[in-house]
């Protein structure tokens, strides 16, 4: 019966047809299955299941408790020289087999089986990455429980209590095993959020900078005017955020990079607010996001969201949120470091995706100045008849580089249009 590599399951007959999904899918992995018996076993249930190819163990001579029944099956499937047990805490839950084969490579021998996660229809939810946020997490899931059906944390692999602050203020909390930084803990929202067919998924900080009382109306917003992605923004009406100078200063030129390597040139049809983690995405943006593997595991993964959204047609709307810098130990990287890596990831996205904008429009007005040299040059050699040396060097200067960079923004426009991504 042992399938050389694969850990076996171990199963307790139950009244439910789950049983059997799970047998079925046990043995569609090549697992070997254990199926233990007790005297009031269905026998409906029994047949099927030895139809799958599940292996009984006649437990009808003996009253057994639960962990002497898996302790029982733990022998039986030591004796068949299986390399490891899983067995579920309840047979009749589903399982996710591939994630308790991958649980149980890092086990002794007998592995608790991972469940498939629950799925519930949530219209509103807010989700909440969070890295060792323990000073405000607590607040901050208390009052955002008064504007959802669900509030949900991640929590990043935290070195504080985090989780367990968020857990029992009475949010669903899922955590990682190791650091994947606030893009990887986006992903994570979007994943649970499309498990639960949220159908609208508001993102919040987890240090109390945003208002929770905001998500309302921002899901108003997205119904009544049917978007995808409703933005809480610093820059627009109603926000009466108090930023620094040079927060101001660096945002504005982030802004302007960020839209302009969209490919967004008309001012009225700008993001204002590139930055902002507050944002509220319907059911469609969800599903799209969820499955996006593009997305940065850093703080770029806001930039990297919104060029999925523009890739994707999707529409956006900004309303005015007041964002709080005034809180205890605000999580947020060095505003200086972190807008120079921004900045450099941004040009770095322009260059590669729109070379004709960034390379080609200065490489044709340089070649134009220069052929305005050039005109300057001989008009000068005919009226003085001195050759003017040094406008002869600019003047092929700047032809010269404007036609190396108008043919290098030709050369990636064809590249990025004739090759596969």
């Amino acid at each position: 019966m042992s399938t050389a590599g694969n850990p076996a399951l171990g199963l307790l007959a139950k009244d439910d047809p789950v049983v059997l999904e799970n047998v079925a899918a046990a043995q569609q992995a090549d697992l070997p299955v254990y199926l233990a018996v007790p005297e009031d076993a269905p026998d409906a249930i029994v047949r099927v299941a030895r139809e799958l190819g599940a292996e009984t163990v006649d437990l009808s001579a003996q009253e057994m408790s639960p962990d002497e029944i898996s302790e029982y099956l733990n022998v039986h499937a030591d004796a068949r020289s299986d390399p490891g047990l899983i067995i579920p805490e309840d047979s009749a839950v589903k399982l996710d087999i591939e994630a308790s084969v991958e649980a149980a490579a890092s086990e002794s021998f007998t592995t608790t089986a991972v469940t498939e996660p629950e799925t519930k229809d949530v219209e509103v939810l807010i989700g909440i990455p969070a890295y060792n946020e323990a000073n405000a997490i607590a607040d901050v899931v208390t009052e955002a429980q008064n504007y959802a059906d669900e509030v949900l944390v991640v929590d990043d692999a935290s070195q504080d209590e985090t989780a367990e602050l968020a857990r029992d203020a009475g949010a669903t909390v899922v955590e990682h095993g190791s650091n994947k930084g606030y893009g990887g803990a986006l992903k994570t929202v979007f994943e649970e959020a499309d498990i639960r067919d949220a159908d609208h998924l508001s993102i919040l900080d987890g240090d109390g900078q945003h208002d929770p009382s905001d998500v309302p109306a921002a899901v108003r917003t997205q119904k009544a005017d049917d978007v995808d992605i409703v933005i809480g923004s610093r820059f627009v009406d109603g926000s009466e955020t108090d930023l620094p100078l040079y927060r101001r200063v660096g945002l504005t030129v982030v802004n302007v990079l960020t839209n302009v390597s969209m490919g967004v040139i008309r001012r009225k049809s700008w993001v204002n607010d590139t930055q902002s983690g507050f944002r509220t995405y319907n059911r469609h943006a969800i599903e799209s996001l969820s499955e996006d593997d593009s997305i940065g595991e850093e703080m770029s993964a806001s930039t990297d969201i919104l060029y999925h959204a523009h890739e994707h047609g999707y529409d956006f709307e900004e309303i005015g949120t007041t964002i709080d810098y005034d809180v205890e130990d605000p999580s947020s990287h060095n505003p200086v470091s972190h807008g120079l890596t921004l900045v450099g990831n941004i040009l770095t996205t322009i260059e590669r995706k729109r070379p004709i904008l960034i390379l080609g429009v200065p490489g044709f007005l340089s070649s134009f100045v220069g052929l305005g040299f050039v005109y300057w040059t001989l008009s000068n050699y005919i009226s003085s008849g001195t050759f003017p040396l040094g406008l002869a060097t600019t003047s092929g200067f700047l032809i010269l580089v404007g036609i190396f960079t108008c043919f290098t923004a030709i050369i990636l426009h064809s590249l990025n249009t004739h090759l596969p991504e």
